[in-house]
């Protein structure tokens, strides 16, 4: 896990209305993001949290910045989902809960990811391998449980699931309901990666 982001520069934890308008402004990209894609308008995104420009560019020097700290939080968020799954009884049915949420994360992210590569030099060189990582490992661990009660074919790597759930993100991107678009041929998509036979919960 990455250190926490909401400190400032000298590590620092922020005051308490800092810290409010950081996660409002937070708050508010995602949202102006998931409707506008990455592009979405800077002056916008301070309208909608309610602050004003000067104290946007105080918290996120630039738009690279921003969008940064919007991914990691969604890429937090994953995270704890995949850890709140772990104690799901169904493993099968927690590793495509999982996935699914990828799928919404990766819907609303209208063109966040190319964005942050196009810009990748004027942010932090290392935040890509870290969040990736951070998936990697999170979906690694549901799909090992649901290997070992046989409601997933061993063969299968998580890289392949998660290049799976990319491709048909990528192919509704430009889709007015692209998440329930997306969910449904998730859910087709998923039927292939069950094993023939019984399957076994582990409890």
């Amino acid at each position: 896990m990455p250190p926490d982001s909401r400190t400032t520069a000298s590590a620092r934890p922020m005051r308490a209305d800092a810290r409010r308008n950081y996660d409002r402004i937070l708050a508010a990209a995602a949202e102006a993001i998931a409707e506008q894609g990455a592009e979405a308008s800077l002056e916008e995104v301070a309208r909608r949290a309610g602050v004003g420009s000067a104290t946007l560019h105080r918290h996120f020097p630039s738009r690279q910045r921003l969008l940064e700290a919007v991914f990691r939080d969604k890429v937090e968020a994953l995270c704890a989902v995949a850890a709140d799954l772990a104690a799901d009884p169904d493993p099968g049915r927690a590793l495509a809960t999982w996935l699914g949420a990828v799928a919404r994360h990766a819907v609303s992210n209208r063109g966040l990811a190319a964005s942050l590569m196009r810009g990748a030099h004027d942010g932090d060189p290392a935040w890509g391998a870290t969040c990736h990582t951070m998936i990697t490992d999170a979906g690694a661990d549901l799909l090992a449980r649901a290997c070992r009660a046989n409601a997933a074919r061993p063969e299968i790597s998580i890289t392949d699931l998660l290049t799976l759930v990319n491709a048909i993100c990528l192919a509704v991107e430009h889709d007015p309901d692209g998440t329930t678009h997306a969910d449904r041929l998730l859910t087709l998509a998923l039927a292939g990666i069950r094993p023939e036979g019984p399957q076994v919960v582990n409890r």
